[in-house]
């Protein structure tokens, strides 16, 4: 009688035993499906919404795909799962791949040099290329109004380099005026860029000498 319980005992354990740890690989199961129906419910999301929502979307991810790669340890043949598991990384890395170039194309990098074209000439008039075919004899004394301008307004920020790319335009400019100048500027518009010319050339030099001496002063700290 004695020995038929403790048989029966130990079964008793060994039962609770495998259902505690069935109950461990169903749980282990649902955690994986739980990570891969969320992965494919973001092909339900506009793109719009994915891009805006980005952080939020990526942080859900990270905890789903980490609760899913530990839930592996508590499943005896993870095979499938594993499989499942690299599908929707896979597809994930493809959308988050996507989203990276939309964000890329939608905010390109902006260098140093352009940003100050940018301010001395507006967001995108002037490029690598340095053309001011945009410049003609109805505009051109307010490009060298808004030009002088802005100078002024930021100078005080310009390194040696900006000076430099400073010059460089300013002389572009005034070879664009050449052109123009046979294409009908008014003489009243060619007086008044005169005017402009001939405060902003000696402003220059002197702001570029200042700006060599400072570098070259902190250069020797």
């Amino acid at each position: 009688m004695k020995r038929s319980m403790l048989l029966l005992g130990v079964a008793l354990i060994a039962l609770g035993f495998t259902s505690c740890k069935d109950e461990k690989e169903v749980k282990a199961k649902k955690t994986v499906e739980t990570y891969v129906v969320y992965v494919d419910s973001l092909e339900d999301v506009s793109a719009e919404d994915v891009k805006a929502n980005w952080e939020s979307i990526d942080a859900v991810y990270q905890l789903r795909v980490s609760e899913a790669e530990t839930a592996l340890v508590n499943l005896k043949e993870s095979a499938k799962e594993m499989e499942d598991i690299n599908a929707s990384r896979a597809k994930y890395e493809a959308l988050k791949a996507k989203i990276e170039t939309a964000k890329a194309t939608a905010n390109p990098v902006v260098n140093s040099k352009q940003k100050l074209r940018n301010t001395l000439f507006g967001d995108g008039k002037i490029g690598e290329d340095m053309s001011f075919t945009w410049v003609n004899k109805d505009n051109i004394l307010g490009v060298y109004e808004s030009f002088f301008q802005s100078y002024k307004d930021n100078k005080e920020y310009f390194s040696r380099e900006d000076y430099n790319e400073v010059k460089l335009m300013y002389e572009g400019l005034d070879s664009r005026k050449n052109t123009v100048e046979k294409e009908g500027l008014s003489s009243d518009d060619n007086a008044k860029i005169a005017s402009i010319k001939l405060k902003f050339a000696p402003m220059l030099k002197v702001n570029r000498i200042g700006a060599k001496s400072e570098e070259m002063a902190k250069a020797k700290e």
